[in-house]
């Protein structure tokens, strides 16, 4: 249906037809995020953080109450990015007892970390005590500064 065959030929109509139009185009050359993503992107979005250095070593500090320790997965992937993940499952309701507000989240969470090239990725500990997960992972050691070659000079 065109708008402006009835009289309206105002700029926000003819936005509001290309709206319409672009409704009705089989064309799926518009690439929207995939539910995956979507779900990712909102799992890391409500999971809080803090990231801590000290000399030794980063840690990734994660409040995680009332989730169980099966329930929590720490991965590195291609080397450099931590993965923590993992779900909070709902308590199953007993018989006789319902709830009149359900405020904590439930569901899945997920939050990546790139780690800077001074990360060792083989020396990486995850421990949750009294709901807060602690990931910490160690620095490498700086490179021991070469010492100057000597080259002896020699009299032709």
């Amino acid at each position: 249906m065109d708008l402006r065959m009835m009289a309206f030929d105002s700029p926000l109509f003819s936005v509001l037809q290309h709206l319409h139009d672009a409704g009705d185009d089989s064309d799926k050359s518009v690439s929207y995020p995939s539910r995956t993503y979507a779900r990712d992107a909102k799992a890391m979005a409500v999971t809080a953080a803090d990231v801590k250095e000290s000399p030794n070593s980063y840690a990734f500090i994660v409040d995680m109450p009332g989730v169980k320790s099966g329930d929590i997965k720490v991965q590195v992937e291609d080397d450099n990015v931590v993965v923590i993940s993992g779900e909070r499952k709902r308590e199953e309701e007993k018989e006789g007892a319902k709830y009149l507000r359900m405020e904590r989240r439930v569901g899945k969470f997920m939050r990546k970390f790139a780690l800077p090239e001074n990360a060792n990725t083989d020396k990486i500990s995850a421990v949750c005590q009294d709901g807060v997960l602690t990931v910490t992972v160690e620095k490498l050691q700086p490179p021991e500064p070469k010492k100057p070659k000597t080259i002896e000079v020699k009299i032709a």
